[in-house]
């Protein structure tokens, strides 16, 4: 299988800490892969690195070929960011916002070509036009989603996606998600929601102080079964 998302022997410290310890990670084309780790195991720096934002101390981060540290304008281009809070206009609406976004990236689409984004991220016509500052958290995720679609990503990074969310937009994100890898997408899903991460991911890699302590397939382990590897492994 091609690899997207490729992580080599990452380090990254911070004030001599260090937040990413000897990370190595590879995806695959249209796999989603979860990683899994309690908040402060360095979820959140492996995301910023692959985004550029944030330069390893060693190792390389890679999306499609790309490296991210040194050409992150072009792997920008090919990447899709879902944070756990969307920052969208409030007093614009969801479709509104949508065709600001997709300007401020070079591209221009009709209101009916940005309505079938929507639509295809699980927002009814209504809900398109009316002011984000009435959507749910659900709802906002939508458009976040759909804001990376118009853009053309073939990768999706996500961090804390399910945060705050009620299970039913749970539940609609992991099918979005699924939706998307079908087609092709690559998806890196970082989270501490043991549930939605085994009930969307192919794969999960729990990480703990910055390291990678295990990698499993979802298909192989029950959610109950990885509950008890990772309370096992937060442990120690």
């Amino acid at each position: 299988m091609e690899k997207i998302i490729s992580i080599k022997k990452v380090v990254k410290k911070f004030q001599g800490f260090k937040a990413i310890n000897n990370l190595s990670i590879e995806i695959s084309k249209g796999e989603i892969y979860g990683l899994l780790g309690s908040n402060g195991a360095g979820k959140s720096t492996t995301i910023n690195i692959l985004l550029g934002f944030e330069v390893p101390d060693k190792g390389s981060a890679v999306i499609n070929g790309i490296n991210t540290t040194s050409n992150y304008e072009q792997s920008r281009k090919i990447t899709g960011y879902i944070p756990e809070n969307v920052s969208l206009y409030p007093y614009l609406s969801g479709i509104e916002n949508l065709d600001y976004f997709c300007k401020l990236g070079g591209k221009k689409y009709s209101y009916k070509k940005l309505e079938t984004i929507l639509n295809k991220c699980g927002l009814d016509y209504n809900a398109c036009y009316k002011k984000t500052i009435t959507y749910s958290k659900g709802m906002l995720q939508k458009v976040g989603i759909a804001i990376a679609i118009a853009k053309e990503a073939t990768v999706y990074l996500l961090d804390e996606p399910a945060s705050g969310l009620d299970p039913l937009a749970s539940n609609d994100l992991s099918i979005l998600l699924r939706k998307l890898s079908s087609e092709g997408a690559t998806i890196l899903m970082a989270s501490h929601d043991i549930f939605r991460i085994r009930e969307t991911c192919d794969r999960i890699g729990i990480i703990k102080n910055g390291q990678l302590i295990k990698e499993m397939n979802t298909s192989k382990v029950s959610t109950k079964e990885l509950e008890n590897i990772y309370i096992e492994y937060m442990k120690d």
